[in-house]
């Protein structure tokens, strides 16, 4: 039976009910800042929530019905969460969508959730949203945030949020106590939103979550970290992203914590710095963009200086983590770490605007321990979990003072894990999602009747810690040809710790031996091509540059020594390996928008490399589509070298010879 119960301080059953409640509790506190033309803009809980019903109300004067779908499409501003709270109020179901999706993928989910509104932020959104309608328009309007460029749209159906607003206020008396009777009537399992999968194997599915389950889930993980409403955190992840949802709305709401929004993508690190959050996450690729930043600068640092960072460093290495643990250390270690934090940790922190963070996570793909290491080394209470859309994120989290690189924790309050006898890793919680979209038959095989959920990784719980351990995706494991291990993912990470490396794909199962492919990071070998006045007049210029290739192939040697030792994977050594003359991209369909690579687009659309990596060939002319900017295709002409890595003995093996010179 539906769970309609009415929403109190004690026990909200609806998102806007939670904001009812802080607009109560916390009038007076900052629940959302943004940063626009170079100010720090502040909301108080009051004056969101007014907001947030004024939006509301405008949305009912264009004739938001129950039940119906709003597009929210956009970068991260308070607008943009106020909207779709706005869109729940009035009974409606927010669905966000990635700012930077192409229109045939903006089309798809505006079909597919037969979205009848949309909230657009700036001219650009507005046309992917027009140009994916194609000559049959499916939304009936058009809600935009940014009126620049919007002066000549000659259309009944656009309206700047300022006028939406407007009219909301001008209609309080007349529909006023309408709305008060749609958030009323909202339930704990009515839906809240809905996210679209990331789409590595198909097209993207519609996840159902509802009220329950964001509700549940932000309140048991809000506990678990003893979030407070004093926290800040850093919106900028794509609000199409569950994580973003999770903790900008969720998590904030349930807490009352404030969610800080940056002016562009390329002013987030120094607007991260003006606000300090106290909670925050990242995936592992802004960590190790992070950190190819701070080893570019040190090379570019004087002699004293890196000798001074590197003297540091190597304390913070071995006993930074027992410190933030609070694990004992010999007074001299602490005292050399004392003056590390003077001298180099407190003010690379202050640089990476970490300064103030006392919770941090990492998830969406495995972080490379070297990577986890180097942030906890520095005082940083950086934590890894791993989480689903389907699950509202959570699934495992690592508690304070059991944080180990190689697991992603115990799991969440709430939460039942089981391994399968594939290796699976099979879950239920309060936050399991409702269902997929008009796709009963996904539904079905995804969730059992009992509520277990099919991840899709393998995985094993740790002997010693109880922790789970994520190997890599289950369809991803498999087995060398002489039936070892194989778990690319592994290897992957362990090659992305280097700055110069900015993706890999390893190639491999069913085969003899492993092979990868590499894409360089343009930022940190341009940086050293222009330090050793290197000429190049592109990144495939660049990237096929023999001193390149010499220092991936010292990298790939690093990690095979390292990867030999683990007695389960040492078979996934890689023994040949190119560098790609393209950074793999979403708008090729490389990779899907959170940037987690589609395996099975790889294997077809680089087919002929990979044939080559394994004939014995050591060059291969290729043609590549790509897309441009501005939408137009071309096509990518380069001959690739192709080159043997050095491999080393197999934990318990006999020495191999095969090495390359």
């Amino acid at each position: 039976m539906k769970d309609t119960t009415t929403a109190t301080a004690a026990h909200p059953v609806s998102m806007p009910a939670l904001l009812a409640r802080n607009a109560a509790r916390f009038p007076g506190r900052p629940a959302w800042r943004e940063k626009e033309f170079g100010i720090w803009q502040s909301w108080t809980w009051a004056e969101a929530a007014q907001q947030v019903r004024e939006i509301a109300l405008g949305f009912l004067v264009l004739g938001l019905e129950r039940g119906d779908h709003v597009a929210v499409i956009g970068r991260n501003r308070p607008a943009h969460y106020w909207s779709m709270l706005a869109a729940q109020m009035c009974g409606a179901v927010p669905v966000p969508l990635y700012q930077d999706a192409v229109a045939s993928e903006t089309e798809y989910v505006l079909g597919h959730c037969r979205a009848r509104f949309a909230v657009c932020g700036d001219q650009e959104q507005v046309d992917k949203i027009i140009e994916a309608e194609g000559e049959t328009p499916t939304v009936e309007q058009i809600v935009y945030t940014d009126k620049r460029g919007m002066r000549k749209y000659d259309d009944g159906r656009m309206n700047w949020l300022e006028h939406v607003k407007a009219e909301g206020r001008a209609a309080e008396q007349r529909l006023g106590a309408e709305l008060d009777a749609r958030i009323a009537a909202l339930g704990y399992d009515d839906t809240a939103v809905m996210l679209y999968t990331s789409g590595t194997t198909g097209r993207p599915k519609g996840v159902v979550l509802s009220n329950r389950n964001v509700i549940e889930t932000a309140k048991s993980t809000a506990e678990f970290d003893h979030l407070r409403a004093s926290e800040d955190v850093l919106a900028y992840l794509p609000m199409a992203w569950v994580g973003d949802f999770i903790f900008s709305a969720g998590q904030a709401l349930w807490a009352g914590f404030c969610v800080n929004c940056p002016e562009s993508a390329e002013t987030m690190m120094t607007d991260m710095r003006e606000i300090g959050p106290t909670y925050f996450f990242a995936p592992p690729r802004v960590f190790e963009g992070q950190l190819t930043n701070v080893m570019i600068r040190m090379e570019d640092a004087g002699r004293f200086k890196r000798w001074l960072f590197d003297r540091f460093m190597r304390t913070a290495r071995r006993v930074g983590p027992a410190i933030l643990d609070g694990r004992q250390v010999p007074a001299g270690d602490r005292l050399a770490y004392a003056l590390g934090n003077v001298f180099i940790y407190g003010p690379l922190k202050n640089t990476l605007g970490l300064s103030r963070i006392r919770v941090g996570y990492t998830a969406g793909e495995a972080i490379g321990p070297e990577i986890f290491d180097f942030y906890r080394s520095l005082g940083i209470n950086l934590k890894q979990l791993y989480g689903q859309t389907e699950a509202t994120v959570f699934i495992t989290q690592q508690p304070d003072g059991e944080v180990r690189p190689d697991t992603v924790g115990v799991p969440s309050p709430g939460v039942e894990l089981r391994i399968a006898d594939s290796g699976e890793v099979f879950y239920r919680s309060p936050g399991t999602f409702v269902e997929y979209y008009r796709n009963p038959e996904s539904t079905a095989s995804t969730k059992d009747p009992e509520g277990w959920v099919a991840t899709g990784d393998a995985g094993f719980f740790d002997p010693e810690t109880g922790h789970l351990r994520i190997i890599d995706r289950a369809k991803d494991v498999g087995r060398m040809a002489d039936g070892s291990m194989f778990a690319p993912k592994y290897v992957e990470n362990k090659l992305k710790f280097y700055p110069n490396i900015l993706e890999a794909v390893v190639l491999g199962n069913g085969r003899d031996y492993c092979t990868a492919l590499i894409n360089i990071d343009l930022q940190a070998v341009g940086n050293w091509a222009e330090r050793n006045n290197i000429a190049y007049a592109s990144y495939q210029e660049l990237a096929g540059h023999p001193q390149v290739y010499a220092t991936i192939k010292a990298h790939i040697s690093e990690v095979n020594a390292s990867v030999a030792q683990d007695p389960m994977l040492s078979g996934c050594q890689i023994h040949r390996f190119l560098v790609l003359h393209k950074e793999l991209d979403a708008d090729d369909g490389e990779m899907t928008r959170t940037r987690k690579v589609k395996r099975a687009v790889i294997g077809e659309k680089y087919a002929d490399l990979i044939a080559a990596l394994y004939d014995g060939r050591d060059s291969i002319y290729t043609e590549t589509e790509v897309t441009y900017e501005d939408g137009r295709k071309g096509r990518l002409k380069a001959t690739l070298r192709i080159e043997d890595a050095p491999v080393f003995p197999r934990a318990g093996a006999v020495a191999e010879t095969r090495a390359a010179a």
